[in-house]
């Protein structure tokens, strides 16, 4: 059982991350979902998360919102992408259920300390500010943190909102450089293997297939995507990256690493947000973060077939 704090901005492909995670309580023990803004605004990521924790009728799971912008950077959401309310054209509901009381940095550096070393998982799947505002107000939960899994950051594939910056890591670059560089361990699943994992037509076909609520809404959400995919860049099946944090936590084998070093652009107006990947080490076996290279996409896809069928 893994002990999961989950910071998300929830995004179309964090919801479906997060209908992956609410289905498996037998391997993740959701401690709190923290929201923060990047895809759309904080207020909207919180409610978003509320909403899909209602679809996927686990209550029992409480919701902190948190930062409302990057540390230094004016805020900038992805809402061309997500669609006004950040979940394409799922129908959207007031949610029965409210946010808990509490700060999201202050409610991971509180939970961090509050268990033994190591003992907690964090999953990022939107801009870094929350942990990096938490690592500023308790410093000592670097070495307190378990695994830090992460979607972020580009290096063969190129950037997906500039031409070298993926999404999460250019809206707030700052608070990705402190996270990288405090030392804790990370897992990154960067452009390089989200790209690999695509929701063609096969693919979808088969989650309409299944008949749960958290199915149908996948469904929904991904031929949003698809639509965007097709109007962009002509392809047939949208990237779904999010999904690729939790799939590695409940499935690690599906995914190739390699130890590196990571270092954040943050002072280049033209290449801000770029993730510069250095593979040729000293000692590879002292790395503090390891790179995906590659993916299983039809175990991913299996993965997720199974979990939305539960």
């Amino acid at each position: 059982m893994t002990k999961l704090i989950f910071d998300c901005d929830p995004g179309v492909d964090d919801a479906v991350a997060l209908f992956m995670a609410f289905a498996a309580p037998q391997d993740l023990e959701l401690l709190a979902i923290t929201t923060v803004a990047g895809n759309v605004g904080a207020e909207l990521t919180a409610r978003n998360a509320a909403l899909i924790r209602q679809i996927a009728g686990r209550q029992d799971v409480p919701i902190y919102a948190g930062a409302s912008g990057p540390l230094y950077r004016p805020p900038f959401d992805a809402g061309a992408f997500h669609g006004e309310s950040g979940l394409g054209t799922l129908p959207l509901f007031e949610p029965e259920h409210g946010l808990a009381d509490g700060r999201a940095a202050d409610v991971i550096a509180g939970l961090v300390m509050s268990h033994p070393p190591g003992e907690i998982t964090l999953a990022v799947t939107g801009p870094f500010t929350n942990l990096a505002l938490a690592m500023r107000l308790e410093p000592a939960i670097i070495e307190r943190l378990g695994p830090v899994v992460v979607m972020g950051g580009a290096r063969r594939e190129g950037g997906n909102i500039t031409a070298s910056a993926e999404y999460n890591i250019w809206a707030d670059p700052h608070a990705a450089e402190i996270v990288f560089s405090s030392g804790a361990q990370c897992v990154v699943m960067g452009l390089d293997v989200t790209h690999q994992v695509r929701s063609d037509p096969a693919r979808t076909a088969a989650i309409a297939a299944i008949d749960t609520p958290a199915a149908r809404a996948t469904h929904n959400l991904l031929e949003f995507s698809n639509a965007l995919e097709r109007d962009i860049v002509g392809g047939t099946g949208a990237p779904i990256h999010d999904p690729c944090v939790i799939a590695y936590l409940l499935a690690p084998e599906l995914f190739t690493l390699r130890p590196c070093q990571l270092q954040v652009e943050t002072a280049s107006p033209l290449t801000v947000g770029h993730t510069a990947v250095e593979f040729r080490l000293r000692d590879p076996a002292a790395a503090r973060i390891l790179w995906a290279t590659h993916a299983d996409a039809d175990g991913v896809f299996a993965l997720l077939n199974d979990l939305l069928a539960r």
